[in-house]
């Protein structure tokens, strides 16, 4: 069964709703991931000399941004083609170079998850949770295999 319209709808939807706060969204993403991933901090640049996760920083905003425009990218290549290709060569070697491993994917898109849940409230269903966890899976996939 491919990704269906509707899927791919309902996150980019809920990605618009992100983009209305992105902001206080960032925030909340990057503090769900040290909540359960505290060492996680020390991947992330803007997040090393901080205590907590920084309000106003424009480095975390973008990269928060980017993650979720990138899963909400991999939602429209899983309907127009069934699969996922980065559109940035340099994205597994820059995880590679991080340390990333595979438990931190898990994280990342439990973080994602809970995020995307906060921002569409009273909407969030199966049905969402499981059309996000497809892209961010699609998106995953390649990004391990640019990792080897």
């Amino acid at each position: 069964m491919g990704f269906s319209e509707v899927q791919e709808a309902l996150v980019n939807n809920s990605w618009e709703a992100f983009n209305q706060n992105t902001p206080h969204y960032s925030v909340l993403f990057y503090t769900f991931i040290l909540e359960k991933a505290p060492a996680a901090k020390g991947m992330f640049s803007f997040l090393k000399d901080s205590a907590g996760v920084p309000q106003d920083n424009p480095s975390l905003k973008a990269h928060a941004e980017k993650v979720f425009e990138m899963v909400r990218d991999s939602a429209n290549q899983l309907k127009a083609k069934g699969e996922v290709t980065l559109t940035n060569a340099t994205l597994g070697g820059i995880h590679v170079q991080k340390g990333v491993v595979d438990p931190h994917f898990l994280v990342v898109k439990e973080a994602l998850l809970k995020t995307i849940k906060e921002v569409t409230g009273d909407k969030w269903n199966s049905e969402l949770s499981t059309a996000w966890e497809i892209a961010y899976d699609g998106l995953a996939a390649a990004i391990k295999k640019a990792m080897i």
